[in-house]
């Protein structure tokens, strides 16, 4: 083989040696920057929060998160399983006048039961499931992480999500929660809830703001009980 064939050879290993890198930086950037802005909305400005600021260091965290979690398919809910699920969320905010406490460890739950049976990680694995809820319903995830802080006595604390830094206390948590936190909590929990069910005559409403939505007594077609609003349930 020639000198000019074997510089050829070198010349066109490199351009494409060349072209691969610049192709594998683009598909990364599709993850990074504007693009997980778009993809995650408030959850990205959360990301960045927890991590203190430190943007790349948040990116990472979202990388892991669409690069585990991004393939996973959701499997819709057949009529009957939607039935018994607003039933059931239907009965808990009923029960939460009396037992408010009951009533949002039985949101906690619920939502962890859906988001299973919608093909998410199981609720036994809540960070796991939580990160997941996190790529495919950033706008609404919120809602099951409060819950959940709130489930378990506390009003932000404890992890919730893949690395620790998810579950930092924010300003004002880290306290025990008292009625409105858990009334807050349940109505935040809904739109995640709705979310899940994708069921349409839930669009129109669902991206109300939570203290409208408590204020006109209800959401997405459901009216909240007497006694759900402001203040008006039972303490202990």
């Amino acid at each position: 083989m020639s000198t000019g064939v074997i510089i050829a050879l070198i010349v066109v290993v490199a351009a494409i040696v060349a072209i691969a890198a610049v192709l594998a930086v683009r598909a990364r950037g599709s993850h990074g920057g504007h693009g997980l802005k778009r993809r995650f909305g408030p959850e990205y400005d959360r990301a960045v929060a927890r991590h203190d600021g430190d943007v790349k260091a948040a990116e990472r965290e979202l990388d892991t998160l669409v690069e585990r979690h991004g393939g996973l398919r959701e499997r819709p809910l057949e009529p009957a399983e939607r039935e018994r699920f607003e039933a059931r969320w239907t009965a808990a905010q009923e029960r939460f006048v009396d037992s408010p406490q009951e009533a949002v460890a039985e949101a906690d739950r619920l939502l962890a039961e859906v988001a299973g049976a919608r093909g998410f990680p199981d609720g036994g694995q809540y960070e796991d499931q939580l990160g997941a809820l996190a790529v495919h319903h950033p706008h609404h995830v919120h809602g099951y992480r409060r819950v959940h802080r709130v489930a378990r006595g506390t009003h932000g604390t404890g992890t919730a999500g893949l690395p620790a830094t998810q579950g930092t206390p924010g300003p004002g948590e880290g306290r025990a929660a008292n009625t409105e936190d858990m009334r807050a909590a349940m109505v935040e929990a809904r739109a995640l809830f709705d979310d899940l069910l994708g069921s349409a005559r839930h669009e129109a409403g669902r991206d109300r703001a939570p203290e409208r939505v408590s204020q006109d007594g209800s959401r997405s077609g459901h009216h909240l009980p007497r006694g759900f609003h402001r203040h008006q349930a039972k303490e202990g």
